[in-house]
């Protein structure tokens, strides 16, 4: 022991250090087994697991071990219109030209619109692509003015909020130029004004018929593609709507509509006939050149 303390003493500040660092090293390599012993198998683990990088966590399964009982598909013929080179060039044309028509509107008129054409306008969401096709979504029609104005006031007291704190200056000055009223603001009157508010729920699981829990997958990019689809739809009903992301309401919004937990708000539309007075910003949109690229 005294050879020991002799030892330590004839040592410089530098070569004590790194015998400190080495002491604590082998301490905690004793100690905790767990941080040597498990790490190699951890690690394999979550490449096994791990999701793409650019995925989001919640649309992945959360289970690895999922079973996947289901019975076949059966298979059937795809039936297919043929056009001619002219035909599907004329058609790719008016489409576009319809949806470059397509701006988002602010401001709607009292006039009423036909629950049957908000049917086909969902129908057509619901034609949507997505993972295992589980189609995790549900689009609430809301037309109860006073679910509307529920609605309306737990959107607007985030907003103010959003404006005020989170958000930040430079994005309230990005967004509040498209409006020399400054109407651009926390306050949304067209959430109540629209005869019809479409509140687009993502699912981030799914319960089965017999109560087990099924996971989602791609249910943001799933979710995404059917609202694309839906806005076309609106566009080509003759309709407008404008894009709503409530930020930090979905929580209230969900309970307003007494949904289930597994459905989380994405997006609200209010859909209707645009007022007799609307205007819109004279936006460019980018030329093809810049939004295109051949390889």
């Amino acid at each position: 022991m005294g050879v020991f303390v002799e030892l330590i003493a004839s040592l410089g500040a530098i070569e004590l250090s790194i015998l400190t660092a080495i002491i604590v090293i082998v301490f905690f390599a004793v100690t905790q087994p767990w941080r040597s012993g498990g790490a190699s198998e951890r690690s394999a683990e979550e490449k096994l697991i791990r999701p793409p990088e650019d995925l989001e966590v919640d649309d992945i399964s959360k289970s690895a071990d999922n079973d996947h009982d289901e019975e076949s598909v059966a298979r059937i013929p795809y039936h297919h219109d043929k056009l001619s080179d002219s035909d599907m060039l004329a058609r790719s044309q008016r489409f576009y030209e319809q949806m470059n028509a397509r701006r988002s509107v602010r401001v709607f008129s009292k006039q009423t619109v036909s629950i049957d054409i908000i049917k086909n306008i969902v129908r057509t969401a619901g034609t949507s692509p997505s993972g295992a096709h589980l189609q995790p979504w549900t689009f609430a029609i809301v037309s109860n003015a006073e679910v509307k104005s529920a609605i309306r006031k737990v959107v607007e007291e985030e907003e103010e909020i959003n404006y005020a704190k989170r958000m930040g200056e430079k994005w309230v000055k990005d967004v509040i130029r498209f409006s020399p009223q400054d109407s651009i603001n926390w306050i949304k009157p067209y959430l109540e004004e629209a005869p019809y508010l479409i509140v687009v729920l993502k699912h981030a699981y799914q319960i089965k018929p017999n109560g087990e829990r099924q996971e989602t997958y791609y249910n943001e990019i799933s979710t995404s593609i059917a609202v694309g689809l839906l806005l076309a739809a609106i566009q080509m009903a003759g309709l407008v709507t404008v894009t709503t992301t409530p930020l930090n309401a979905g929580l209230a919004i969900r309970q307003i509509l007494d949904r289930p937990a597994n459905e989380k708000v994405s997006l609200l539309l209010p859909v209707g006939h645009p007022a007799s007075d609307a205007t819109i910003p004279d936006l460019k949109r980018k030329p093809l050149e810049e939004i295109m690229q051949l390889f």
